[in-house]
């Protein structure tokens, strides 16, 4: 009965240690900590070093839960990818993942060997394990700071984050292999290398794909189709590691191919998944936090917090400008780059692998893992925020996004029912906007439903539901917010073919004889974009309007308040110049032809 009473006990603290990391996450929310760091602390706290005296020191079981924790984590921010968002930022994201991790160790390497009295080969393993940042902490951070990054910058970031942690395990695995063993030669890192990324990414492939056929064609009961898909993804993880290809990386790549094809029940799959990985983070976290022995971390402090300072300033920055250099990004880009390669659990279960196959300064590496870790969220999370203000790559998130009711429709997977509460300043109330790839269905008032013919005219508290596709969902949000004031048009952006977003349809057409129906005459070119764009404005978006191509320069309030004008290449449009404008012709034309040009 002892040991009946023991596991009882062992359930019941496990389950309050983590009911207080999903309470204090509430804490964190609010004042903008990084939740990591509140799981770490509440699993120190319960440790043998702290008030709750508990003894945990089962390496394997922590390696166990951290490796299906960290796929979990990895499918889903696959899951969510949209591979249009990624694609123009995949050469500079994936040389931030392999070279970038690369370079991070071995500029990190030589200060933990002077500080920490390790040899080389032991401290580029200190390196490697603190090389990848952490996609979880990063994105957790910019969400709960009120942040949206700018399109490149955040698909650069998010691109990176998802693929880095399998180099960096691949690095620490070859590394830990070489101290085992004492040998090792270049060719066999690289055909390592290459197998586990070739079949790691053929098995990611083929896996998602499998799972979209199955989930479109197996007649599962309803509310298994979450259930199913996170088991494949486990599935996917498992098969790889047994054949040493990397699991990490075929998850990832799963979960990309699932998210970006049409397949049945999605948003339950993606509900789930969220509270999957939620509760995973979180054990993960705690079960870490619980190995951490203060009294050996004092022994090894000082280097570790040298490290940690030669990582953020040094190490991350340089590797990030080297890997950048060949591309577009302006200094502003690549300085928030290099400050948000925030550390996180990634660091602390790679650390856990020393352990687990009994290297000698097992637990230096992992206490040193730490530190940089607890560093890293309070200096760089803090001020992400800030930083990203600073630097002008993220504007302020706006008011976040409706309640939104997502509903699969049986037998066909080009439709679903979104549903949203009207309210009295929301842009659909207001103006009457909706996309024209949408369409209103039913609604629900006073608990009846209705048609919108027969509730006409929608009433602020109504609940409208439309017809829309999956993958625009999200894009609907916008119309059923309250509307943000607009930012008034920049004037340096206001020229001889650049518009206020306030100018209607019709006007346009007269100065530009343009063709227009009757009824978008009265649409201002705001409203245009609105109605008209698959996806939320952002800067660079195109629409067709005759014979013109309307370009959204500038975005104020969620909306486009600036529009450029590209005119057909064949036609010569002359345009009343100001007098500020003509000088500045005139003084380009001089410098032209004293240029030569």
């Amino acid at each position: 009965m002892a040991s009946l009473d023991s596991v009882s006990i062992a359930i019941l603290l496990g389950a309050v240690l983590v009911m207080a990391g999903i309470l204090s996450s509430l804490l964190a929310l609010r004042f903008g900590a990084p939740l990591l760091l509140v799981f770490l602390l509440i699993g120190m706290l319960a440790g043998d070093s702290g008030p709750g005296r508990l003894q945990f020191d089962d390496v394997r079981t922590t390696y166990l839960v951290g490796s299906v924790a960290l796929a979990l984590i990895l499918f889903d921010g696959g899951l969510k990818t949209r591979f249009p968002s990624i694609r123009t930022v995949l050469a500079p994201s994936m040389m931030l993942a392999t070279i970038g991790v690369l370079l991070t160790a071995l500029i990190t390497a030589p200060v933990a060997r002077y500080v920490l009295d390790l040899n080389w080969t032991e401290s580029l393993l200190v390196g490697a394990v603190v090389a990848s940042t952490d996609a979880a902490a990063v994105f957790l951070l910019v969400h709960t700071q009120g942040l949206r990054l700018r399109p490149r910058v955040g698909a650069t970031l998010e691109a990176e984050s998802g693929t880095n942690d399998p180099f960096a395990i691949f690095l620490t695995l070859m590394l830990v292999e070489f101290i085992s063993v004492g040998q090792s030669s270049a060719s066999h890192i690289a055909m390592e290398f290459l197998q586990e990324a070739l079949l790691g990414a053929i098995i990611g492939v083929i896996g998602g794909r499998l799972v979209v056929l199955a989930l479109n064609h197996v007649a599962l009961p309803q509310g298994l189709h979450a259930p199913f898909v996170t088991t494949a993804a486990l599935v996917i993880f498992g098969g790889s590691q047994i054949v040493h290809a990397s699991g990490f990386l075929a998850v990832y790549l799963a979960g990309i191919i699932i998210g970006n094809r049409p397949t049945r029940a999605h948003n339950s799959v993606v509900t789930f998944l969220d509270a999957a990985t939620w509760l995973a983070q979180i054990v993960m976290f705690v079960l870490l936090g619980l190995l951490v022995s203060p009294h050996r971390l004092l022994s090894s402090v000082g280097g570790a917090v040298l490290v940690a300072f030669a990582l953020m300033l040094v190490a991350r920055p340089l590797a990030v400008m080297i890997c950048l250099a060949p591309f577009k990004f302006n200094w502003r880009e690549k300085v928030f780059i290099a400050w948000t390669g925030l550390r996180g659990a990634v660091a602390i279960f790679l650390a856990s692998i020393p352990m687990l196959v009994g290297l000698s300064k097992a637990y230096l590496y992992f206490d040193v893992a730490f530190v940089v870790v607890i560093i890293s969220l309070l200096l760089q999370g803090w001020t992400l925020a800030p930083a990203a203000r600073r630097l002008h790559v993220a504007l302020p998130r706006a008011e976040r996004g409706p309640r939104r009711v997502e509903l699969d429709l049986p037998g066909q997977l080009e439709q679903q029912l979104v549903g949203y509460p009207v309210r009295p300043k929301s842009l659909y109330f207001r103006r009457g906007l909706i996309p024209s790839w949408s369409k209103p269905t039913l609604v629900i008032r006073d608990e009846r439903i209705l048609t919108p013919v027969e509730a006409d005219p929608i009433a602020p508290g109504d609940y409208l539901y439309l017809l829309a596709p999956p993958e625009r969902a999200e894009a609907l949000d916008r119309f059923f917010v309250d509307m943000a004031p607009s930012t008034a048009p920049d004037p340096h952006l206001l020229g001889d073919f650049m518009v206020s977003g306030e100018h209607t349809l019709g006007e346009l057409a007269e100065i530009y004889a343009v063709k227009v129906d009757e009824q978008q005459a009265k649409l201002t070119l705001s409203d245009y974009f609105d109605v008209y764009l698959d996806h939320a404005p952002k800067e660079g978006a195109e629409l067709t309007l005759d014979s013109i191509v309307l370009v959204a320069r500038n975005i104020g309030g969620g909306r486009v308040n600036v529009v450029g004008l590209r005119l057909p290449e064949d036609e010569e449009v002359v345009v009343p110049r100001t007098r500020m404008q003509t000088i500045r012709r005139k003084l380009a034309d001089i410098w032209a032809s004293v240029a030569g040009v």
